[in-house]
């Protein structure tokens, strides 16, 4: 079953499922979600949503400069976790930056995510951890 990836501007899903997945590591690294935050960068972001049979199973949110892609939310509806959906979106992502010329991915993730080990296994490597999150890049070929 293969995932439509298409735009979206649709803030209250985009907010719905960051919360719920990223809520246990909130809760964790004792930090607070900021809603006025997400408001502010919400406009800045390219947003699109992962869709199987009609149905939103996940958000891709990126946004570039002149040197890097940077994936600034890769969500997925717990119930469709691991089955390759991460890996699709990282993808279009990779696809997206080469037609724009830019052969660099960037992202940051919490240190005691798992989809690090996602992250890795697509190629990207940690530059540095601070905060309890790594930052992460990939060159693209």
């Amino acid at each position: 079953m293969e995932a439509i990836i298409r735009r979206t501007d649709d803030k209250e899903f985009a907010e719905r499922i960051i919360r719920q997945n990223m809520s246990a590591y909130y809760r964790q690294l004792d930090m607070h979600w900021d809603t006025d935050l997400f408001d502010k960068q919400w406009g800045d972001l390219d947003s699109y949503e992962l869709v199987i049979n009609a149905a939103r199973v996940g958000l891709l949110c990126i946004n570039h400069d002149a040197n890097a892609y940077y994936i600034r939310e890769l969500q997925i509806d717990p119930e469709w976790q691991r089955q390759g959906l991460g890996t699709t979106a990282i993808r279009y992502t990779m696809d997206i930056a080469q037609q724009a010329g830019i052969r660099l991915i960037r992202l940051r993730v919490f240190s005691i995510n798992p989809a690090t080990a996602l992250y890795e296994r697509m190629g990207f490597r940690i530059c540095k951890t601070e905060d309890n999150t790594h930052y992460m890049e990939r060159c693209i070929l």
